[in-house]
C-alpha cells in the first residue's frame, strides 16, 4: 500500500495571529497576510494553513473562503503546545538598522527568550524603532517553527539595567579585554549575555559591569566581531553548551 502522505505538508504556509486559537475558531485574514495566502500561496477553499498565537501553541487552520482582500479561515485542531524556550536574555547596544533587524532575526531563530536594547555612552544610534523589529521577530518564528515569541522590551540606559539587576541571573558580558571562554562560562538558566556597542564599553562601563554581582566577563575568541556577529556567536555557543542545542 502506498505510504499516507503527511499531514499538514512540509509546504504548508505558517503564520503568527495575535488572537487567542482554538478549535473550532473562525476568524479573517486582511492585508498583508491575506496578500500572502492568497495572491503569493494561491491557496483555495480547503487548502492547509499552520496558525500559532504565542499563546496556546501551534493550530492546523482550513481556508474556508479566499477572497481578493481577506482569507477566511477555520481552526481544525491543535498540532503542538507552546514551546518552554531557555531562559536567556540578550542585551545589546543599539546598532544600524540593517544590522540590527539581521541582530533580531537571527536571536528569534536561535531560541532567545528576551532581548532588550541598552543605551551605553558609545552608543551611535539613539532611537529604536521596536514595531519594525517585532515585525521581524514575528517573520523569523514563522519561518523558524517557533511558537513562543520572544519578549522584546523597550530600551534602557546600561546604568538603570545594573542598578537593578537581579544577582540570580548571570550577566555575561562581552568583554573586549577578555574574559573567561563562554563555552567555559556559560551555566545553566537564568542567564543574560550584554553585548556593547561598536566602539565597546568605556573603561568606566567595563569596571562597572564587573562589580555587579552575578557578572561575568566572556570571551569570543580571538577575532575583532562585528556586534550583530558578537551577539548570534554567544548566543549559539550558550545555546549549544547550557540551552536546548543539547
Amino acid at each position: 500500500m502506498p505510504a499516507t502522505p503527511a499531514w499538514p505538508p512540509a509546504s504548508t504556509p505558517r503564520l503568527f495571529v495575535d488572537q487567542p486559537l482554538g478549535d473550532g475558531l473562525h476568524l479573517s485574514l486582511d492585508g498583508p497576510q491575506a496578500n500572502y495566502l492568497g495572491a503569493v500561496m494561491r491557496l483555495k477553499p480547503g487548502d492547509p494553513v499552520r496558525l500559532f498565537d504565542d499563546r496556546t501553541g501551534e493550530w492546523l487552520a482550513e481556508v474556508a473562503d479566499a477572497g481578493k482582500r481577506t482569507i477566511a479561515l477555520t481552526v481544525t485542531r491543535q498540532l503542538r503546545e507552546r514551546e518552554a524556550v531557555p531562559d536567556i536574555w540578550l542585551l545589546f547596544a543599539p546598532i544600524k538598522k540593517g544590522p540590527i533587524d539581521w541582530l533580531v532575526e537571527k536571536a528569534t531563530e536561535l531560541g532567545v527568550a528576551r532581548m532588550q536594547p541598552i543605551i551605553t555612552r558609545r552608543t551611535i544610534v539613539d532611537r529604536v524603532n521596536l514595531d519594525r523589529l517585532r515585525a521581524h521577530a514575528i517573520e523569523a518564528a514563522e519561518q523558524c517553527d517557533r511558537t513562543a515569541l520572544p519578549e522584546l522590551a523597550e530600551p534602557t540606559t546600561l546604568d538603570a539595567l545594573l542598578r537593578g539587576w537581579d544577582a540570580r541571573r548571570t550577566l555575561l558580558f562581552a568583554d573586549e579585554t577578555g574574559g573567561t571562554p563562554l563555552a567555559q562560562a556559560a551555566g545553566a538558566a537564568p542567564a543574560a549575555i550584554l553585548i556593547g556597542p561598536e566602539g565597546g564599553f568605556t573603561p568606566e562601563e567595563r569596571d562597572r559591569i564587573r562589580a555587579t554581582a552575578g557578572a561575568v566577563a566572556i570571551a569570543l575568541g580571538p577575532r575583532i566581531l562585528r556586534a550583530e556577529t558578537a551577539a548570534a556567536a554567544a548566543l549559539a555557543v550558550w545555546m549549544a553548551t547550557a540551552g536546548d542545542w543539547r
